[in-house]
């Protein structure tokens, strides 16, 4: 889409409407153009959400089942494009696609048909679908809709949900895990399969997040600047809450892998690292004086969100990034 022809007030309605918990009253989209300004400027930062999760299943070893694709809910069809483009076409047999607008539907297969030309794409759903993806959704459906979709995604063979990282989106998504893990393998962001550590009364207060960042390109482009002062959004990182289930056999983690939540507490002398792993949810310190090259790597920000972990009580002594074979 050319930026000169973005529909900002469209944009800002669009905002408004999610902000304010609304959208899920009714169909949004007023025109394409809608669709389009959408897709330019806020479906990309879902994307770039999606990039970070499937960065992550690649990084585990994970690929997809060559089977039919179902972007549930699918919006301008953003979803089913990051998955596309990080797996290649031919990773699936076709792509379905399924809005409750009819105005989306038709944008996201036509993108889709245009972008991956030799690709099958079907609009409507399914009842046996092979690899369903979900993005963005809980915060516009009732909880009928809701059961109806964790109903559908139980018959999958795979799923990938993502929602906004917020506490309610979070918790959200820690129900329905729970609701699912005994049809499944839970493959990410947990490197377990046990109960969410979550629900542990002394973990109320949390909430099963992380943080995606944009590509660096972006802070030094005029228009998301223009997009951000406009609309009012922090163009940093972006934080997401996202499950992943499968139903085939699944190697299992390395024992002590633990999975880091939200971003640590770095301090002068230690970090403060939010860790999941088989026994919960707990915080851990790691100190400057135990594993300095590690401590040096999580105050620039670029520690490693997956890795085994040696401990003494709840101090780190030992880390090693997981990275697939």
């Amino acid at each position: 889409m050319d930026r000169n022809t973005i529909d900002w007030s469209a944009l800002e309605r669009l905002r408004t409407a999610f902000l304010a918990g609304t959208a899920g009253a009714g169909d949004y989209w007023q025109s394409v153009a809608d669709l389009a300004s959408y897709d330019a400027t806020f479906a990309q930062r879902i994307g770039w959400k999606w990039d970070y999760v499937l960065a992550e299943l690649t990084r585990r070893g994970w690929s997809p089942p060559r089977r039919e694709l179902l972007d549930w809910g699918c919006g301008s069809g953003i979803a089913a494009r990051a998955f596309l483009d990080h797996f290649g076409a031919d990773a699936v047999r076709k792509l379905r696609v399924w809005d409750r607008s009819s105005q989306a539907m038709d944008f996201a297969a036509r993108r889709a048909r245009t972008k991956y030309p030799g690709l099958e794409v079907a609009i409507g759903l399914t009842e046996s679908p092979g690899v369903v993806l979900v993005s963005h959704v809980l915060t516009e459906l009732d909880a009928e809709t809701t059961s109806s979709l964790v109903d559908l995604a139980a018959r999958a063979e795979s799923v990938l949900w993502i929602e906004p990282g917020t506490y309610e989106a979070s918790r959200a998504l820690i129900a329905i895990r729970d609701r699912l893990r005994d049809h499944f393998n839970v493959v990410a962001p947990c490197t377990h399969q046990t109960a969410c550590g979550m629900l542990a009364p002394q973990n109320q207060r949390h909430w099963c997040h992380h943080f995606a960042s944009p590509p660096s390109a972006v802070f030094t482009d005029g228009y998301w600047a223009r997009f951000a002062n406009l609309i009012g959004i922090d163009l940093r990182d972006l934080p997401l809450s996202f499950l992943v289930l499968d139903k085939r056999s699944d190697a299992p983690m390395p024992s002590g892998a633990a999975r880091v939540i939200g971003h640590p507490r770095v301090y002068k002398a230690h970090a403060l690292l939010l860790g999941c792993d088989a026994d919960g949810v707990h915080e851990r310190q790691l100190a400057k004086r135990t594993l300095p090259e590690e401590f040096r790597r999580w105050k620039k920000g670029e520690g490693c969100v997956l890795q085994v972990w040696q401990r003494e009580g709840d101090a780190i002594t030992g880390a090693v990034d997981i990275a697939s074979d």
